[in-house]
């Protein structure tokens, strides 16, 4: 079969391609994008390591460029390890290293060590190795009929990007990825209203469709209101955790109650790491804003909450 008939082929515009990841893009898998222009360049390798082989033999891949370092995005990489790399200038050398990179990811060796066996052998994940180049955000990636402007979008993690087509007016938006469970910024280094102000800003770009990470290709005007609901989605993680508050709890007691994945993911790092790093990211801002205090360990609501508070998020030009 051609490449280009594959059903989990779609075509975003001439010489661009989305290919949907293993299990319908949803982690521990994600889309790549595939340009055919000047040289044949693959955009993230999680779509699943059998579909990366068959992708390969059928379009021999020239380059990889990696999104960002979180596993869904760089599982597969093993399979084109031979091919020139190129990385995010944020993206440090703790990629070459899985327990390097767990400890990045959950704070402690001890957690990093956990995270490193998992991946390892849950999700057969490789490290990386250094780049062959870097790319930073507003440079132009230049393949021929294929010229991706580079966009920083941290927040999510410190070397997340997002791409951006010109000519076709095509944007990749990688993990401003319009989920259902909304942003995910549960690693140390993520922070809440850098990602949202990185995600108004890949909004002011004058795209005809959009494609993330982890779901279909949207129109336009489907796109307008998937960047709205997913900013909104931040509302509602703050406003979930300040009801937390209304009874005075500890970080540990809220982590139990288990607000963002109800407990399904209980005894897992995910849980148990990242669910309490997204909790503490909230109240911080929370306790900044006046909303809530700590005493004593325990979180609780302030008495005097205003009625109609608007959004609780501060918009960066305000």
């Amino acid at each position: 079969m051609n490449l280009f008939d594959r059903n989990d082929v779609i075509k975003l515009a001439k010489d661009l391609y989305v290919i949907t990841g293993d299990n319908k893009a949803r982690f521990p898998f994600c889309n790549a994008f595939l340009i055919d222009g000047s040289e044949t360049v693959l955009i993230d390798t999680g779509i699943g390591s059998q579909k990366l082989k068959d992708i390969d033999r059928e379009k021999h891949i020239d380059r990889v460029i990696i999104s960002h370092s979180h596993p869904d995005h760089i599982a597969g990489y093993g399979v084109l390890r031979d091919r020139p790399l190129m990385l995010p200038q944020e993206t440090g050398e703790d990629v070459n290293d899985l327990l390097m990179l767990g400890t990045r990811f959950t704070g402690s060796p001890e957690n990093g060590k956990k995270w490193a066996e998992f991946v390892r052998s849950a999700l057969n994940i490789e490290p990386l190795r250094d780049p062959d180049t870097r790319y930073g955000g507003g440079d132009i990636l230049d393949f021929g009929t294929i010229r991706l402007e580079a966009i920083h979008v941290p927040g999510h993690l410190d070397d997340h990007y997002c791409f951006f087509d010109h000519e076709t007016r095509t944007l990749l938006s990688t993990d401003i990825d319009f989920s259902s469970f909304g942003p995910w910024y549960g690693n140390p280094e993520c922070s809440i209203e850098p990602f949202m102000a990185g995600i108004r800003n890949v909004m002011a770009f004058p795209y005809e469709q959009v494609c993330s990470s982890h779901k279909s290709p949207i129109n336009r005007e489907a796109a307008k209101d998937a960047f709205e609901q997913f900013l909104d989605m931040f509302e509602r993680h703050r406003q979930l955790i300040l009801s937390l508050c209304d009874t005075p709890a500890t970080l540990e007691q809220m982590a139990d109650i288990s607000p963002f994945y109800n407990n399904k993911l209980k005894g897992t790092i995910v849980q148990d790491v990242f669910e309490k790093n997204m909790i503490q990211k909230n109240l911080d801002l929370l306790v900044r804003d006046g909303l809530v205090v700590k005493a004593d360990g325990c979180y609780k609501t302030v008495m005097t909450r205003p009625e109609n508070p608007g959004s609780l998020y501060k918009h960066p030009d305000d």
